[in-house]
């Protein structure tokens, strides 16, 4: 069988990725085309401990290096316990962050050096690479906007606005300078809008470009 298509979405907190997944997910299936959504970090039990742990507003104290030896040990066992696999079985892998996550967050939000976030990554994935990075691009003031509510902040949500915006000028230089890999969508447009933009982005895909834009939301 032959292997499937690997899809990362991308973007600041708000940007929508998760109901963008979800829909590209239905649009795919309904095709015919087997789907496995997941994200980072979390998408396998290990995951999910670790995802709390960085997720806790009590944990403020760990350091940026911790951190990204954190969203690492993810990533690891992530991509051997469930992204490997399923791109196996042929199926399309739909993810919620990857390897962007880090370079942005960590690198351009947080700082760190890009070449040891880069090898970092490497050890992590053992080189895997998606093929198509789908990056929802938000202003860090509208992101943040969308992810207020009810109730408390994570411990990333909880960043002021200047770090958003580090991060998104983050994942903006790597789009920049990987056309090819990511496409860039504005999320700021409705969600029927952006799932338009989300299918126009496979047509690049082979195995997935059959799935027409007039599919899923005719009109």
């Amino acid at each position: 069988m032959a292997a499937g298509k690997f899809i990362v979405f991308e973007g600041i907190d708000g940007a929508g990725k998760t109901t963008q997944m979800k829909l590209l997910a239905v649009a795919l299936e309904k095709r015919g085309t087997p789907v496995l959504c997941t994200r980072e970090p979390g998408g396998t039990a290990l995951g999910d401990r670790l995802r709390a742990l960085l997720l806790d507003p009590a944990c403020r104290d760990i350091t940026r290096p911790a951190e990204a030896f954190l969203y690492a040990a993810d990533r690891a066992q992530h991509v051997t316990e469930k992204i490997l696999p399923a791109l196996q079985r042929g199926e399309t892998v739909l993810c919620d962050r990857f390897i962007y996550s880090t370079l942005a967050y960590q690198g351009g939000g947080r700082g760190l050096d890009r070449e040891f976030l880069t090898k970092l990554n490497e050890l992590a994935t053992g080189g895997l690479a998606p093929d198509l990075v789908i990056l929802l691009d938000l202003p860090a003031e509208e992101g943040m906007r969308r992810v207020a509510g009810n109730r408390s902040p994570d411990r990333l949500e909880g960043e002021k606005s200047d770090f958003f915006r580090q991060v998104r000028r983050g994942y903006l230089a790597q789009a920049e300078s990987q056309p090819k890999l990511f496409k860039v969508i504005q999320a700021g447009a409705g969600v029927e809008a952006v799932h338009r933009s989300v299918l126009a982005s496979l047509e690049s895909l082979a195995s997935v470009a059959s799935v027409s834009k007039d599919k899923f939301f005719p009109g």
